[in-house]
């Protein structure tokens, strides 16, 4: 009964309207958004909640907040409307030659070091698939993955991962970025502690870098001294080249950003500047066949490489 009652009131336009009643925080801003009458949009939620026999927005003076059983809609709507978005992608895709599409989520890490040889490597070979690559931090990458708002995710090895499948995708150090008059510049190599009686600048504070450093100052009881927050690597590369600071940043992205201009790298002598990156999907077994393939490629690239190098030395 509870699913005849879904099939004949679960419509896809009172789901998306259930979306914007959340996302806007009233129903009037709802119906509007989505050019219907406040009344006929407060009926379509009344017969939603019947239909699934739980009240779903508790309703007071400052707007409409969503209950427990709104929130566990909420999970499955937005699932739901993303495979719709997919379906007309694909759709599409196949009348202009597309055979798949991916949505990936990835830390800006992975995005500035890793992916783009990666992806241009796996598209040489799967020319017609497309895909779609969205910048979050970390944990943003993970709540996106849980909500199967992307296929697959990158993120740092560090991020509480919840109940998502992991693998490890790139290693990547982390070094000093300075100018080369500091008086650290010199340095072959350097304990972040060394840094800490100085000026920082350091990147936005949902990166899992920040956080690091963070924990690495207060494990050394002395402040961070961030003089900026910056929301890129580029960002750090020129303020740091300005002199308002030293920088840390993966020793990739130094050699592509803060190389060119002059700047330092030194290798830090910490063992939390070690870091793992890794791809988390909420279901391997559930990919499509491209987000499979996908998948095995990110995740043997690293391996290909070791391989690839101690066959060239083998023939040196």
């Amino acid at each position: 009964m509870v699913l005849k009652n879904l099939l004949r009131r679960l419509d896809l336009t009172t789901l998306q309207l259930f979306l914007a009643v959340y996302e806007e925080g009233t129903l009037t801003r709802a119906a509007e958004r989505e050019a219907i009458a406040v009344s006929a949009a407060s009926k379509r939620l009344l017969e939603l909640e019947q239909a699934v026999g739980a009240t779903l927005f508790q309703r007071n003076a400052r707007g409409m907040t969503l209950t427990p059983a709104g929130e566990t809609l909420l999970h499955h709507a937005r699932r739901v409307m993303r495979d719709i978005e997919n379906i007309g992608i694909e759709l599409a895709g196949h009348a202009s030659g597309v055979r798949g599409y991916v949505r990936m989520m990835a830390n800006l890490s992975a995005i500035v070091e890793f992916l783009p040889e990666d992806l241009r490597a796996f598209q040489l070979q799967h020319e017609r698939v497309k895909l779609d690559l969205e910048e979050r931090p970390s944990g943003g990458v993970v709540e996106a993955v849980d909500d199967s708002l992307a296929d697959l995710g990158i993120c740092s090895g560090d991020a509480d991962t919840h109940d998502l499948h992991v693998t490890h995708y790139r290693h990547d150090s982390l070094v000093l970025v300075t100018r080369d008059d500091h008086p650290l510049a010199a340095r072959n190599s350097v304990a972040f502690a060394e840094t800490l009686d100085g000026d920082h600048v350091g990147l936005h504070a949902a990166s899992s870098i920040n956080a690091r450093t963070h924990m690495a100052a207060r494990q050394a009881g002395k402040p961070l001294r961030l003089r900026i927050h910056v929301p890129g690597f580029d960002a750090v590369c020129r303020m740091v080249q300005a002199g308002m600071g030293v920088g840390v940043l993966p020793q990739k992205v130094y050699q592509l950003m803060g190389d060119p201009l002059g700047l330092i790298g030194i290798p830090l002598e910490d063992e939390w500047s070690e870091r793992s990156l890794v791809l988390v999907v909420r279901d391997v077994d559930a990919l499509s066949p491209v987000s499979r393939l996908l998948f095995d490629h990110l995740r043997s690239v690293e391996a290909l490489e070791a391989s690839a190098s101690t066959d060239s030395v083998k023939i040196d």
